[in-house]
């Protein structure tokens, strides 16, 4: 016998709301042709400033192989500067800090649109889980 249901899976449940979330992220972004990982990366750029390749995949939480491919990307679009550094640094192009302003409002109805699904108690209540499990 089986001492948990699929249903009762934290991993399941987990995988399964980010799943919802990556979604509307995922429309909301589409017509701008970037993914969630890169919006995180340029977000993360713009807040920060001139950071450590190495550094922002652990602040971010990413695998190093899936922020160079983002990176790569974004050099490529000329959203991003690379320092050809032993530790390469990355800071937003003038093209990045653009796009950035035009993302900000994208990125705010999404929020909007999960703030309102989850309700303020929602979003809390995700916080504190957050927070006990780092």
């Amino acid at each position: 016998m089986v001492k948990y249901q699929l249903h009762q899976c934290l991993g399941f449940r987990v995988r399964k709301l980010s799943r919802i979330i990556d979604n509307v992220y995922r429309s909301k972004l589409k017509a701008f042709g970037i993914s969630e990982n890169q919006l995180t990366i340029l977000f993360a750029l713009h807040q920060n400033g001139l950071l450590e390749q190495g550094k922002l995949g652990e602040m971010l939480g990413l695998e190093r192989s899936s922020i160079s491919r983002s990176i790569r990307l974004m050099v490529k679009n000329d959203w991003v500067k690379r320092s050809s550094d032993y530790r390469p640094l990355l800071e937003l192009t003038k093209t990045g800090q653009e796009f950035v302003k035009v993302l900000i409002p994208v990125w705010e109805e999404a929020m909007d649109q999960l703030t309102e699904q989850f309700s303020n108690q929602g979003v809390e209540w995700l916080s504190k889980l957050e927070q006990k499990m780092i």
